[in-house]
């Protein structure tokens, strides 16, 4: 496989590490600053937020001067964001160094998902998907993980330090091999050279199709992101564990998508698109339902593992519809994907806390469960009608 493949997904997986470290510290985060678990997912709120909405630079920035020099760039801020984290001494200084860490995050993963596109066949994308996904995934283990024991055996604010040395060594590294490269390759023109951002979004925006995914992953991305911050604040109140054993237990999420993405072959010979979207779906409602009730330390890391399986399966099919949008600008249109998921985060975050605060964790999650299947449902009718045009949709 293509360096430039394992180079981008080396850069992915501390991205995912990044983008899931607050699941095991919101409980420490709150506790240092003297404020509730609510209050302190401004901080999820803040990155998320900024994650999603830089999006729309990205896109056309990777279309026109090319996809690593692009990622390198975002690295940078990455780092220089996590050094700042580690050293803010009140909540709003935290906000605000997290908001500028999403802004560099935001260019990562959309920007190398592209680069996929460009690179890999239709047929063959899925699986090359689920192969990077899977770094993605072992970041997202490896971030609460890290991050709960650095809180419990040091401070939360270690984590950042490491965060911004390893991201200023990946900028380097994308550097050199962006230039290696462009020195032994013919560098290939940009598709969307001469085409102003704004028309390209707009031809997006327009088509029925794209709405749709768009819409879907929006709201994905606030029912499920949006609700799973706060697991971590949910176990910490009701068993009252330590910070390493809930970011353990935490990280059975990304272990079920690693279950999936090793799984996809075999899965693709027994179920269509729509296939994969039921299956996802209807588990991710079985996880939200019986989350309440796991009750024993043990049980709530294999319910992890199987809400990581159930999220995959839906959001995945949901990612190899959005490399199709627009193909004449597969960057920008991914870059409108990932801000529709992670604006989604953002307000699903806040607006998660204020309905456990008001209703209680236990009935917030038995609201999501209910609504992740209606979600579910209304794409599939979106999803089978689209199919049964049976050609990609023409902007």
């Amino acid at each position: 496989m293509d360096l430039r493949f394992y180079v981008l997904a080396t850069a992915a997986f501390l991205s995912g590490a990044n983008l899931r470290v607050f699941d095991s510290l919101l409980p420490n985060i709150a506790a240092e600053y003297g404020v509730s678990h609510a209050g302190a997912a401004i901080v999820v709120a803040a990155f998320t937020l900024s994650y999603g909405l830089f999006q729309i630079f990205y896109g056309p920035i990777g279309d026109r001067y090319g996809r690593l020099r692009t990622v390198s760039i975002a690295t940078a801020i990455v780092s220089i964001g996590s050094i700042g984290s580690a050293f803010a001494q009140n909540l709003d200084w935290l906000t605000a160094l997290r908001f500028l860490t999403g802004i560099g995050a935001a260019g990562i993963i959309p920007v190398s998902l592209a680069w996929i596109g460009d690179e890999t066949d239709y047929k063959n994308r899925q699986v090359s998907l689920g192969n990077f996904i899977s770094f993605i995934l072992l970041g997202q283990i490896f971030g609460p993980s890290l991050g709960g024991t650095l809180a419990e055996v040091s401070s939360w604010r270690t984590i950042f330090y490491f965060f911004s040395v390893a991201f200023f060594i990946m900028t380097v590294i994308l550097l050199m091999v962006d230039l290696s490269y462009r020195a032994s390759a013919r560098p290939k023109p940009s598709i969307s050279a001469g085409v102003h951002p704004a028309k390209t979004y707009l031809s997006i925006l327009k088509n029925a199709w794209c709405r749709s995914i768009l819409i879907a992953v929006f709201l994905e991305g606030a029912l499920f992101y949006g609700s799973f911050a706060f697991v971590g604040a949910w176990i910490q109140t009701e068993l009252n564990l330590s910070y390493m054993t809930i970011g353990i237990l935490l990280s059975g999420f990304g272990l079920g998508g690693v279950l999936y993405t090793i799984s996809i072959r075999k899965l693709q010979t027994i179920l269509d698109e729509v296939g994969f979207v039921a299956v996802g779906v209807s588990i991710l409602f079985v996880f939200f339902l019986g989350l309440p009730m796991m009750d024993v330390t043990a049980l709530i890391g294999g319910w992890c593992v199987v809400g990581g399986v159930g999220f995959y399966m839906f959001h995945n099919t949901l990612q190899t519809k959005a490399t199709e949008m627009y193909p004449k600008a597969r960057g920008t249109a991914i870059s409108v994907f990932a801000m529709s998921l992670f604006s989604g985060q953002a307000i699903g975050t806040i607006s998660f806390g204020a309905l456990s605060a008001a209703f209680g964790y236990s009935s917030s999650f038995m609201v999501v469960a209910v609504c992740m299947l209606a979600l579910g449902g209304l794409f599939m009718t979106k999803l089978r009608t689209n199919l049964r045009s049976n050609q990609p949709p023409e902007i």
